[in-house]
């Protein structure tokens, strides 16, 4: 099995960067002299995914601009929230509208993504299909984790995330969801965290550990330190 469809969520208004995102929104901030946009969908294209869909909402014009004038080959489609954010499941929900296939990833740009993680990502695709999964999240030990502050998302035995009292494992920005798990919520505006927490219950949300330094654009204070 093969997914062709990688959705990249770029909505936010990314508030603890100001006052770069007052006038710039955070998928286009550039680290190293590439976007975080930009590195997202290079990671992608060099996963061989065809089809690409992009959120936008806070300052979607520039979002618009910056694909029309790069020279990607890939299908790229740009879908507005509309009149109110949707949040990041509701953005999800409304993009699933825009293709037919049942699974896809789902790609957060504030992690600096690069090259580097396109074979841990292949595995956890294969790791996804083996195993008949319809949920399965990228992520790291905090003690891989650039911006110290981080708290931990959830433990990770044998697979499976579990939130507990002192969570030793960051969510950073990957997950592969099957579009059943959307479908069947009423609400248009709602987090990733609805989905997940339905998953949590029935002990049925999956993980998938990655050996990477995980970099998140998380505020100003770690964009001035990357900018080193």
């Amino acid at each position: 099995m093969k997914i062709n469809t990688a959705l990249i969520l770029c909505a936010g208004y990314g508030k603890r960067l100001n006052p770069i995102t007052l006038s710039l929104p955070k998928p286009l901030i550039e680290i190293r002299d590439r976007s975080l946009l930009s590195r997202t969908i290079e990671l992608i294209v060099s996963l061989g995914i065809k089809n690409i869909k992009i959120n936008s909402f806070y300052l979607s014009d520039q979002i618009v601009e910056c694909i029309r004038n790069s020279n990607y080959k890939n299908n790229i489609e740009i879908i507005n929230d509309g009149d109110f954010i949707l949040d990041t499941g509701g953005g999800v929900k409304n993009m699933i509208q825009y293709f037919k296939q049942d699974d896809f990833l789902v790609f957060n740009p504030d992690t600096i993504w690069d090259i580097n993680y396109k074979d841990t990502i292949i595995k956890m695709i294969d790791y996804y299909y083996e195993n008949k999964l319809s949920n399965l999240l990228l992520v790291a030990n905090k003690k891989k984790s650039f911006d110290k502050k981080l708290n931990g998302d959830f433990n990770l035995r044998n697979k499976k995330l579990k939130r507990e009292t002192n969570n030793q494992y960051i969510y950073i920005g990957l997950q592969i969801l099957n579009r059943r798990l959307l479908e069947d919520i009423e609400e248009k505006k709602f987090s990733m965290n609805t989905v997940w927490n339905k998953q949590l219950i029935k002990s049925s949300l999956n993980g998938f550990e990655s050996k990477e330094e995980f970099i998140h654009l998380t505020d100003i204070e770690i964009y001035d330190k990357l900018k080193i």
